[in-house]
């Protein structure tokens, strides 16, 4: 009964406030109480009893009253951070608190007017009866440093966020200034030896005040993506700051609770649905406030800042303390645990449904991208042994799975972008020659072989069974094999022949014909031959023999037509069949067993839009690897075979809009989607390919080493058929493993590695991308569900 009439009571002081002209006195207590002194209000109850249209309605038409409904819930959790909460109506009326600012937040944060509100000194309403309560020293802070003062003193509360150390009466107080938070970390791990006992009700009251603090964090989801929006995020710059005496002991906090967390627990089939998991929604808010805290600095005013910043590190301490992690089992424990979190999905068991299956994957692997981007030491350890494999086959079982669906379209860029950052490094082409013995059940074709080959055949899938709006990401998709193919030591016959097809389908005529970057696919393909041919023949006889098997293929593209009317006949024929890639002629075999095939959004299902990514050769820099395997970098114009600059002849209607010139200009997928239509749909006043434009980039095809092999081997390769009536191929591959070019093929080129590079395009995207995933995760209570978000758009499948 009692909670009904709570709840009665708190819906009657909504009601109030919303029909309340006149301003209501900050020092009339009797009235703002009513918001906080009662217990049974849940934050899904305050979601329901405070409806947008009445925040909406104080907003616009009493705007005295919510200011001071602010200001009164910020001042009590000041109140409740200094006093350590040592009561329980204290404890409740703290989360009381956080519920309703984390409710009001959002609709503060969608008006512009009111957006500057929480960094006012001096609260807009009801000045008389503040002066006299503000302390002094106090006076000058802005609402939002007070907020966020309080949220991180209260994360490490005793006996209300952390187990208390004292053993005393329960009236000893612990003197909240007084305390070392570093001895109260959350979790053991990095930096912090001892696990302090499970404890639910302070991973409960956590969660409340964390969700709180992501919404502080979220002002960034009401701005557009424009370049003068790409600063700093003011919440997340202060609650980072030194300012914050928490910073550090939080930061550990936050890691270590991410990376120890085992969704499985103790191994027990069914056991979660037994006990409810208070742990998970704690890790998720956990990784979701390190990754939108973990941001990159802004550009420095001057070249002085810029030294003063380089002698201290990073202003923001998150950031800081990230980059500075230099432990191996510091390394081993986060990697552990990141790799254990991202291959929970994918465990199969022959109870159905019998273990938890997390769903934050995507926050995850924004957090292992921004570890090895921040912690360059991280990325080395990574790559080092062959453990960067337990994160690589859960990536490309995300890929693949995801491949169909477009509402996962920015979970398959940040596994490509994953990938990419790793395929810079020569240790993990490397590493992917270890043999591939799991059974993860994936929709491909059932192969025995490495690493390596898993990769391709899984690209193969994505490239020829994926949806449309996958195409901007071939290039990195090609861009990762060819950095890789240097070291690639043995490829499968199944991993061969998806290589072949894919040139096969890029290659024809009317794809290289259609638009101004398609030859790019060949050419990235070309190079990752003639790399392996080059550097790793002895090993790769299944892929000799699959180029011999089409060498069509390439003797067409060498006798390319370039004249007008045969260009003018492939176009034609695009128009009757505007398919990207034929999925045909790849003798498709039987899928793993136990594996789903990739399915497209449920109706209905919610989309965030994103901003679209940089052309590969803003997301990448060239670099040579010398005799000694060390990388220098390649100045732009002097490596002759980049068919990135050939186009130019004809390209200059597509330059401006693929993000090449003008890098910090954001479209969002939508529009870079309508400006391809409107350009596809008037192609033929648009992109009009010349002859000359052929020309241009078909002399510069590396097809020389490739044409020398098809000379010296075809005819050995005939003759040992005629000569035994040979039709199988076993004893063909028999000769090829045996056979030597030594001598007969050009001298080997440089290997040529293209490294990701950070720019202001990929950091927008990572900016929409991340908040658009946490708004669509935070459904129960939805947070900023039906508020006018700027920076994303919410689209419905």
């Amino acid at each position: 009964m009692g909670n009904t009439d709570s709840k009665l009571n708190f819906r009657k002081a909504v009601i109030q406030l919303t029909t309340k002209t006149q301003p209501v006195e900050a020092t009339d207590d009797a009235f703002w109480d009513q918001f906080w002194a009662d217990s049974a209000t849940s934050v899904q109850d305050v979601f329901a009893l405070v409806p947008a249209a009445e925040i909406r309605a104080v907003r616009e038409e009493s705007p005295s009253n919510l200011a001071t409904l602010c200001y009164k819930a910020v001042e009590k959790l000041v109140q409740g951070a200094e006093s350590g909460c040592p009561t329980e109506k204290e404890k409740q009326m703290v989360l009381n608190c956080s519920r309703m600012l984390t409710r009001i937040l959002p609709y503060i944060f969608e008006d512009q007017d009111w957006r500057g509100f929480f960094w006012s000194t001096i609260p807009g309403a009801g000045r008389a009866g503040m002066d006299d309560m503000e302390d002094e020293d106090e006076g000058a802070r802005p609402l939002a440093e007070s907020l966020l003062l309080a949220l991180a003193d209260l994360l490490f509360c005793p006996e209300f966020t952390v187990q208390s150390h004292k053993r005393g009466r329960p009236e000893s107080v612990e003197d909240m200034q007084a305390l070392d938070s570093c001895e109260y970390i959350w979790e053991a791990g990095v930096g912090f030896a001892q696990s302090p006992p499970l404890n639910y009700i302070h991973d409960l009251n956590r969660s409340e005040l964390l969700r709180l603090l992501l919404t502080c964090f979220s002002e960034a989801m009401y701005l557009p993506p424009t370049a003068e929006n790409s600063l700093l995020n003011p919440w997340v710059s202060f609650f980072c700051s030194a300012e914050n005496r928490h910073a550090l002991p939080l930061f550990t906090s936050l890691l270590n609770v991410v990376c120890a967390y085992d969704p499985v627990g103790y191994g027990i089939p069914y056991n979660h649905l037994l006990f409810s998991d208070y742990r998970e929604q704690l890790v998720e808010q956990a990784v979701q406030i390190l990754i939108v805290s973990l941001e990159h600095e802004g550009r420095p005013p001057s070249p002085v800042s810029m030294e003063e910043q380089d002698s201290v590190g990073p202003n923001n301490l998150f950031v800081n303390y990230l980059s500075r992690i230099h432990r191996e089992e510091d390394y081993d424990f986060v990697l552990k645990g990141l790799a254990r979190l991202l291959t929970n999905p994918l465990t199969q068991t022959y109870l159905p449904n019998s273990t938890k299956k997390i769903q934050f994957h995507q926050e995850l692997l924004v957090l292992f991208w921004k570890l090895c981007d921040f912690n360059k030491k991280f990325l080395f350890f990574v790559l080092k042994s062959s453990d960067v494999l337990d994160i690589l086959v859960p990536i490309l079982f995300y890929l693949n799975d995801a491949r169909a669906d477009q509402s996962r379209v920015g979970l398959m860029h940040i596994g490509v972008f994953i990938l990419l950052l790793l395929s810079g490094e020569r240790n993990f082409g490397v590493r992917l020659n270890k043999p591939y013995s799991l059974h993860v059940p994936m929709d491909i074709p059932v192969f025995t072989g490495t690493h390596a080959d898993l990769l391709i055949v899984v690209f193969h899938k994505i490239i020829t069974s994926g949806h449309q709006r996958l195409q901007p990401l071939y290039d990195c998709l090609l861009t990762i094999v060819v950095n890789v193919s240097p070291y690639l030591k043995s490829l499968s016959m199944v991993a061969a022949n998806k290589l072949l097809h894919l040139l096969e389908a890029f290659s024809t005529n009317w794809f290289l014909f259609s638009a101004p970057q398609n030859h790019h696919l060949s050419f990235f393909l070309l190079e990752a031959f003639n790399n392996i041919i080059q550097y790793q023949f002895d090993g790769n006889c299944n892929l000799v023999y699959a180029i011999i098997r089409k060498r069509n293929v390439f003797h067409q593209l060498a006798n390319l037509p370039s004249d007008a009317a045969t260009i003018q006949k492939a176009l034609q024929r695009k128009r009757k069949s505007p398919n990207a890639i034929s999925r045909t002629s790849s003798q498709e075999t039987v899928s793993m067993e136990g594996s789903r095939p990739a399915v497209p959004a449920e109706p209905g299902t919610l989309k965030a839009s994103l901003v679209a990514i940089p052309d590969i050769d803003k997301l990448t820099e060239k670099s040579q690897v010398s005799e000694d395997g060390t990388m220098i970098a390649v100045p732009p114009a002097e490596y002759p075979q980049t068919p990135e600059h050939s186009a130019a002849a004809g390209a200059s209607d597509t330059e401006s809009i693929s993000g090449r010139d003008t890098e910090d200009v954001f479209y969002t997928e939508a529009e870079m989607a309508r400006r391809r239509v409107s350009s596809s749909s008037s192609s033929v006043s648009h992109w009009n390919p010349k002859p000359d434009w052929v020309l241009s980039w078909k002399s510069k095809l590396p097809l020389q080493t490739i044409m020398r092999l098809l000379q010296v081997l075809v005819p050995q390769v005939e003759k040992i058929c005629i000569d035994k009536g040979l039709t199988d191929e076993s004893e063909i591959l028999k000769f090829l493993q045996h056979g030597t070019l030594v001598g007969l093929l050009p001298v080997p080129h440089p290997i040529l590695i293209r490294k990701y590079q950070a720019n202001a395009g990929t950091a927008m995207w990572f900016r929409t991308y991340m908040w658009g995933v946490i708004y669509l995760r935070n459904v129960d209570p939805p947070i900023w569900y039906d508020t006018d978000v700027r920076l994303f758009e919410i689209q419905r499948m």
